[in-house]
């Protein structure tokens, strides 16, 4: 103890009750194998206990308790109880084999428990909770009691439990806010009064058990910790009862990102938080929140333009944690309306595109029509956009501006087209047929006039959902031959969230590679003669 009556020790322990507390949650059950699994992933952190079930609850979780104790050797295995002879005999049994058991047990502190739960006294609780302890430590040395409902308790009664469990041999006390009741302030101030107020306190490791349902699990274990706790109860993504539990990773990163405040460690290697996140999540089927802090995908995502910038300028402008510190591979740039013009030449960058001042900009103004369309542009709509907008390999001669579609199953398909020619004329036509994009094919017919038949015609989603990029490819064959060839065949594409504005461009593409090569071939003849 330093003269502030705190321990100077500068390692939180980490106990983790994902196997049980989190299990808790509606919808969250595990098998033995999934339990073992994931028993495996947090003893590979360096967790310092795993809570890994309630022996006496159900065959599983004896079962699983027991085999988790039978495999897991570098970290202490615990089992939970209630005050009774019988959940600690059940515990006992199924923690024989564990090289490092440990037996938690305990009662309800505040008069609600007391009177409601328990339907008895304070004297006989504590009585109780005392004989509890001492049963308890025929079966193993390391016997951590939980004093349920601390937060609303009587703190002169609580300090009384204290003192008398830790003399019957109590190694670790529990102070839970069982029901996520308290404020940080209380919640701190609650763990320097037990500081303070119980004479043996030293004996044992005080461990601080925060719910969520003001939100505040992680601010209070954290009040906890700042005012003598050092042991935490956690969860990994916080999941558990209700609200849920303080998240594991929440209270890691605090203590890492902020150890000049705090001057405290961990033994847990944080590269493992983000795949043991992703494992819990799938066993449990409890999905992550995108905005969930640490491990949400999220977390490390910027779609902000001026964010972007910043962080491709200097990581640290907007992030206080390094990614891959959690095990995320990198900082995920998400290209949306928001987006500027950094953003996305970084990220075509990385998918390989590199484009001229000229080529970029027609692929900015593309991106940024489609990014009003959708709520995020990823790497398959890119690609789709420079496929379409750089990659025509040959001058345009005829530029399509406007498309225009009636159609329904009481009209006839009707189709307007404005299109500007090589000389920058405009025209504007119209026509019908079977369908819109045979209306649209007739239409650009009627302007340009290059004879050609369509011999295929392909729609390909590009991406998915209702706001999905639509690739449309088509293949026609010349009247005429062209290069030599006869009726040579020229395939176009084009994209859009429109399939219909898609296909436009896609028969556009085909005729203007049929053109430029038809207008090579009168350059080569004129050269010849």
């Amino acid at each position: 103890m330093d003269e502030s009556g705190v321990s100077a020790q500068n390692t939180v322990m980490i106990f983790d009750t994902t196997l049980r507390d989190g299990e808790q949650s509606p919808g969250a059950a595990l098998n033995v194998d999934e339990k073992l699994e994931i028993a495996r992933a947090l003893e590979e952190m360096g967790v310092d206990i795993i809570e890994a079930g309630f022996p006496i609850s159900s065959p599983g979780d004896f079962l699983a308790v027991q085999r988790i104790s039978q495999e897991i050797r570098g970290c202490i295995v615990c089992g939970l109880t209630r005050a009774r002879r019988e959940d600690i005999d059940a515990a006992a049994e199924a923690l024989k084999d564990a090289a490092h058991p440990r037996i938690h047990t305990g009662l309800g502190v505040s008069d609600v428990h007391i009177r409601y739960k328990l339907r008895t006294t304070r004297e006989k609780a504590l009585e109780q909770g005392v004989e509890a302890v001492k049963y308890a430590k025929k079966f193993v040395d390391d016997v951590q009691y939980y004093t349920e409902d601390a937060g609303r308790a009587d703190p002169a009664y609580l300090y009384r439990v204290l003192e008398a469990v830790i003399a019957a041999g109590a190694t670790v006390v529990n102070i839970p806010d069982t029901t996520g009741y308290t404020m940080p302030s209380e919640f701190g101030a609650l763990i320097r009064g037990i500081v303070e107020n119980v004479p043996n306190i030293h004996r044992a490791t005080i461990s601080v058990h925060c719910h969520n349902d003001l939100g505040l699990a992680t601010a209070n274990t954290l009040a906890g910790i700042l005012n003598g706790a050092r042991q935490v109860e956690v969860t990994v993504n916080g999941i558990g009862e209700r609200a849920g539990n303080c998240s594991l990773e929440e209270i890691v990163m605090a203590l890492k990102t902020r150890r000049d405040l705090l001057g405290l460690d961990t033994g847990i290697n944080t590269c493992r938080l983000y795949p043991i996140s992703r494992l819990v999540s799938q066993l449990t089927g409890i999905p992550v929140q995108p905005n969930k802090a640490i491990v949400g995908t999220n977390a490390f995502a910027h779609s902000s333009g001026i964010h972007q910038d910043g962080v491709l300028k200097e990581r640290t402008t907007y992030e206080i944690i390094n990614p891959r510190d959690v095990g995320v591979p990198d900082s995920a740039i998400i290209l949306s309306a928001r987006s500027g013009r950094h953003g996305l030449r970084h990220r075509l960058a990385e998918l390989g595109y590199m484009l001229d001042d000229d080529q970029f900009e027609k692929v900015y103004q593309r991106f940024l029509r489609v990014a009003d369309k959708k709520k995020t542009v990823d790497t398959r709509d890119l690609e789709a956009i420079v496929a379409d907008e750089v990659q025509m390999f040959f001058e345009e001669t005829y530029h399509l501006e406007h498309v225009q579609v009636s159609c329904g199953n009481q009209s006839i398909p009707t189709a307007t087209v404005r299109i500007r020619g090589p000389n920058g004329q405009v025209f504007c036509d119209a026509d019908h047929g079977t369908g819109p994009v045979d209306a649209i094919y007739r239409a650009i017919n009627r302007v340009i006039g290059e004879p050609n038949e369509l011999i295929e015609f392909s729609v390909q989603a590009v991406t998915e959902g209702i706001d999905a990029v639509g690739r449309v490819t088509v293949r026609i064959q010349a009247d005429e031959p062209v290069n030599g060839a006869e009726r040579r065949v020229f395939s176009g594409h084009g994209a859009d969230t429109d399939i219909v504005v898609a296909s436009a461009k896609a028969y556009m593409f085909a005729l203007n590679r049929l053109i430029a090569a038809r207008r090579e071939t009168e350059k080569r003849a004129r050269a010849s003669q």
